[in-house]
């Protein structure tokens, strides 16, 4: 019996019945063929199972689902082309290292790339206020070497008394904003039904912490081919964060970026956790790329540079830093934002750092 012939039989088998179901991965030869790799795909298909086909820059793997004794039983060795098999015991399977072992990069647009070697930095206010101050925030964030726009059009308040957004108004000035400049804009998705919606406007899809285990929008973003910004929930584990990604890649989207944003602590003196640690551990269990958030995870505008110094030296791929022209006046976390002057200093001092780590802000591409 065939039980996988669709991405989505392979999702539900990846998540829904991980006891079933194992994951291997095919090593391939150096000199594996095109007609040989079609040739073991097609061999793959035969058996009932599923596969996902990876191709590195060292090497290339398929990754083949299915029941656990036939694919136990199943001679995948024998094909040629075929250097080695092997099961990968994880719960996360697509974003293991064992599944890939270099570093994905992944293109945001414009010519900027995160992962790899290359810094994604994002700077922008928390929420889109209109677009005569939007543009004077990216303006400046731009010039102090930014390359990525950020900006909230749909607004997860605790209180639901504050400032929730613009909505799709707010879109269609982030996107007017992030073309004037050339520079990929990312703002956050909070439900199923605002995904298409966003996809129209915007070059990455956030999804907050409070949404990291929104499973149903998981698989949406998924289902898109947008880069995905994915943030820790506040409560989550590593593993909680990489079996989220897992739901994204599962559905066919594997350009999954992780973001560190904090973590809840007994400790009120900041607004979060700051988990530095998380990026070496990251690092050496999955291929996708880690930024950190410095601003959501302290709160606090003065700590903000040297947290985010120090997100550089523990091999970030990137800083997230909330940016206002006038943070007293603005409508959503106002007093954690840096002033355009305080983010060109940062900026200034995180460019030696990368320079030090063999790491490149790679800049958007020029105004014309």
């Amino acid at each position: 019996m065939h039980y996988f012939q669709s991405r989505t039989s392979l999702r539900d088998a990846l998540i829904f019945h991980p006891r079933q179901f194992k994951f291997m991965i095919i090593v391939l030869k150096p000199n594996s063929s095109d007609e040989q790799i079609q040739h073991i795909l097609e061999k793959i298909e035969e058996m009932g199972f599923a596969h996902d086909l990876s191709k590195g820059e060292k090497r290339t793997v398929i990754g083949v689902i299915g029941e656990e004794d036939l694919l136990r039983e199943a001679p995948l060795r024998a094909l040629p082309g075929v250097e080695d098999v092997h099961a990968v015991l994880k719960p996360y399977k697509m974003a293991s290292r064992e599944y890939q072992e270099e570093d994905s990069v992944i293109d945001l647009g414009y010519g900027v790339k995160v992962g790899g070697g290359h810094l994604m930095m994002i700077a922008g206010p928390c929420a889109i206020e209109g677009k005569e101050i939007l543009s004077e925030i990216a303006h400046a964030v731009k010039a102090s070497g930014a390359n990525v726009l950020r900006g909230g059009a749909f607004k997860p308040r605790t209180s639901p008394y504050s400032f929730q957004g613009m909505g799709e108004e707010g879109l269609k000035i982030l996107q007017d904003v992030g073309h004037d400049l050339q520079m990929p804009v990312v703002t956050e998705v909070m439900d199923p039904r605002q995904v298409d919606l966003i996809d129209k406007y915007t070059d990455i899809f956030q999804i907050g912490a409070r949404n990291m285990q929104n499973f149903n929008l998981l698989k949406e973003v998924g289902s898109t081919n947008r880069p995905v910004l994915l943030k820790r929930g506040m409560s989550a584990t590593v593993v909680d964060l990489l079996m989220s990604a897992e739901y994204i890649m599962a559905n066919g989207n594997k350009q999954v970026i992780l973001c560190e944003r904090g973590i809840r602590s007994f400790d009120s003196s900041t607004r979060n956790l700051l988990d530095l640690a998380v990026v070496p551990n990251v690092k050496g269990l999955t291929h996708l790329p880690i930024i950190v958030d410095p601003s959501h995870a302290t709160g606090r505008p003065d700590l903000i540079p040297a947290m985010s110094l120090a997100s550089i030296a523990a091999g970030a791929d990137g800083v997230h830093i909330e940016v206002h022209c006038n943070p007293e006046l603005a409508k959503s976390d106002g007093p954690q934002a840096l002033l355009p002057n305080q983010f060109d200093e940062v900026m200034k001092k995180m460019r030696s750092m990368a320079e030090l780590m063999g790491k490149t802000i790679g800049d958007p591409v020029a105004t014309a």
